[in-house]
């Protein structure tokens, strides 16, 4: 009998933890089928990267997953989540998933929580308020999964979880992919110019990524650039301003949200991340695979996922504009550098980063929780 999962997510709109969670889903195939909440009920989009064939629904009357402490809403959670055999959380916006288990635990499935990263308001620290809350809610968890060593330091010594406890599996993806050569005109209104170097960024244009300090730092090089931003998101205004007062004008597109960046990731010379906060971006992960170098601000794990020969370009001397600017600088004027920075990546992520692995960690890992060894195939 196919393993029955809930998910509650703090939204499933495409971004690295849903895609990751829709990977899993595709790969379970028939052993399981899947029930999706999103605590922002018509942010689905990444419904659209479910194979077909895999059993899902999105679940059309669920209690909310945020609101007021309520002993009246946790058992109304509670009462969801009954007659699966595991529950999957993810980040603070499906926390209270937890809180409902410990709340009303009893012939509650086992419940797996994951925390992906921090959204714009605690990109600058973390609430106090909120990790007491965690620290209340996690003991009923039967885990806590997260990706970055900064997440898993964060759990042991803030949310003060035990170690067997937290689990940090790293992101993968399909490396093999990212092998082939990219499709030209894979990316809309873009055609390389002769002479310019092509940074590119994919993220959702939001706040705490901070493009506009990315285009600022574009403006400051010295070459012929041109920046290709991949993603949506409410920011478009901001970065348009700021490429207008850098004077950026043509040299900037962005073409908006595009699947399958295994099809133009290789059209950029570089890739570039400028956000504030980060933990184990896949975006990075889909760069290495391409053979791209990556410029970074100090962000999560970034310095560490990279190879030891791509650590100069990542602006730890400098965490600014100017420090990603120079990063940059140094890797557009230096075919050769880019070359081999990117061969370097590239021979990490087959070697590290490959989502064999990944699948792998996790289906051990949900499957102690039911105590069903094998149930996912």
């Amino acid at each position: 009998m196919p393993v029955r999962m809930l998910h509650l997510h703090s939204t499933f709109a495409l971004g690295g933890k849903e895609a990751r969670a829709v990977r899993l889903m595709n790969a379970w195939g028939p052993a399981a089928t899947h029930t999706i909440v999103s605590g922002i009920p018509d942010q689905l989009g990444a419904r659209a990267r479910i194979d077909p064939g895999i059993a899902y629904e999105i679940a059309s009357d669920p209690p909310p997953l945020t609101g007021r402490p309520s002993v009246a809403r946790y058992e109304a959670i509670s009462r969801t989540m009954r007659g699966y055999d595991l529950v999957l959380t993810y980040n603070w916006g499906a926390i209270d998933g937890v809180m409902a288990r410990r709340v009303f635990g009893k012939n509650a499935p086992p419940l797996v929580h994951h925390e992906d990263g921090f959204n714009e308001d605690e990109a600058g620290g973390l609430k106090r308020e909120r990790n007491l809350y965690r620290r209340l809610a996690l003991p009923a968890a039967h885990a806590l999964a997260v990706p970055s060593r900064m997440l898993e330091a964060i759990a042991l010594r803030t949310w003060r979880q035990p170690p067997g406890r937290v689990h940090r599996i790293v992101n993968g993806i399909d490396t093999a992919l990212y092998a082939r050569p990219p499709k030209r005109g894979a990316i809309p209104g873009f055609e390389r110019r002769p002479g310019e170097i092509v940074i590119g960024a994919l993220a959702g244009l939001r706040a705490v990524k901070d493009l506009p300090l990315l285009v600022r730092a574009v403006g400051g090089l010295s070459g012929r650039a041109r920046l290709v931003i991949v993603g949506e998101g409410p920011e478009r205004g901001a970065i348009e301003k700021a490429a207008m007062a850098m004077g950026l004008g043509d040299n900037l597109v962005m073409p908006g949200h595009l699947e399958r960046p295994y099809r133009f990731v290789g059209l950029f010379d570089l890739l570039a991340v400028s956000s504030r906060s980060e933990q184990f971006p896949i975006c990075v992960l889909e760069a290495m695979a391409a053979g791209l170098p990556v410029a970074s601000m100090p962000v999560g794990d970034v310095a560490t996922m990279v190879a030891p020969a791509n650590l100069p370009f990542v602006a730890a001397r400098r965490a600014d504009e100017v420090g990603l600017r120079d990063a940059m600088e140094a890797l557009a004027r230096d075919p050769g550098l880019r070359a081999s920075v990117g061969a370097a990546n590239r021979a990490k992520a087959v070697a590290d980063y490959d989502e064999v692995l990944m699948i792998a960690r996790y289906k051990a890992l949900y499957e102690d929780a039911m105590g069903r060894p094998g149930a996912l195939g």
